[in-house]
């Protein structure tokens, strides 16, 4: 499947106040940030380097593999749905985020809704990308 990166990238406004409630993540190696299934405790910011979200099969097999760039926002499904993550997140060596806890996330939206329709565009360019995907298989 062919996923455009650029539908994680949020827009500059949206980063900007993210960051203020952020604490910095820096990975001297590969690391999982979080993993599929797992519980959404909040939104990483990826500001410098790479990062991969990907998906397994029941069976433990890839179905799919993304590299993500910086501005990339990783786990804002799950952590809106609070739901499961569906992916796992992992940061490669030499990578730096911006953590923002599940509290100050839900903080930020409820004190400044203008940004709460700039999360909903990021989500639906992940949308869109994913039903891009699937057409072409």
């Amino acid at each position: 499947m062919n996923f455009d990166s650029s539908s994680f990238v949020a827009e500059k406004e949206l980063v900007e106040a993210l960051e203020k409630r952020s604490a910095t993540v820096i990975c001297d190696e590969d690391r999982k940030l979080f993993v599929q299934g797992g519980n959404p405790n909040g939104l990483y910011i990826l500001r410098k380097g790479t990062a991969t979200l990907s998906m397994e099969s029941p069976t433990g097999g890839v179905l799919m593999s993304i590299t993500l760039f910086p501005g990339s926002l990783m786990g804002l499904p799950a952590l809106i749905g609070n739901e499961p993550y569906t992916l796992t997140g992992t940061a490669r060596k030499g990578s730096e985020f911006g953590f923002v806890s599940r509290e100050d996330f839900n903080s930020l939206m409820l004190t400044d809704p203008s940004l709460a329709v700039r999360v909903l565009r990021v989500l639906a360019a992940e949308v869109r990308t994913a039903r891009h995907a699937i057409s072409e298989i």
